[in-house]
């Protein structure tokens, strides 16, 4: 004869509940999920904090050379170095300032509505991602790129960024309003 505990005298009841319960919680999650998606506002990725980073790191850079007149983000030479990254992003074969169209960096400043004079740093790597440190390494140790970082007289600055699968961008460019 078996051995019977106060369990199995519950388990009919028991499996009815749990079946209700289980439909029940299914239900549940599928009506949260439902209404997560409709009501929920979309993540949307963006670099910010990463341009916000760059231009800190160029900041920081004109401050330890000495500047005493703090460099200020420029929408328009924003707009210049947006254009010129997803340029470089969308096209392998331009690693430097002249565009796929030949656009210079001066070119793409003046059709931004910026007058002056202006320079321009570009930081690729080719992965998903980029970090301020590998920034840094590909324009600190390069005496062009770090004499314009350190420029006091390049006080407005745009910096944009964006990333693929297979290569990231940063370009930032540096203007002297006239």
């Amino acid at each position: 004869m078996p051995v019977t505990t106060w369990l199995d005298d519950l388990r009919p009841h028991w499996t009815c509940r749990g079946a209700a319960v289980r439909v029940s919680l299914t239900l549940s999650v599928l009506l949260v999920a439902a209404g997560g998606a409709v009501c929920m506002p979309a993540a949307r990725a963006d670099n910010k904090r990463l341009n916000d980073g760059v231009f800190a790191n160029i900041y920081t850079a004109q401050r330890q050379n000495g500047c005493t007149t703090e460099p200020r983000l420029d929408g328009r030479l924003v707009d210049a170095a947006r254009r010129h990254t997803l340029d470089v992003l969308n096209n392998h074969d331009i690693n430097g300032d002249i565009g796929s169209d030949g656009s210079t960096p001066q070119d793409r400043a003046n059709a931004a509505g910026f007058r002056g004079k202006v320079g321009e740093t570009v930081a690729i790597n080719p992965a998903l991602a980029i970090s301020g440190i590998e920034i840094l390494n590909q324009w600190w140790y390069d005496p062009p790129s770090r004499a314009l970082m350190q420029d006091c007289a390049n006080t407005a600055i745009g910096v944009w960024s964006e990333n693929s699968l297979d290569r990231s961008v940063v370009v930032a460019v540096y203007g002297q309003p006239a």
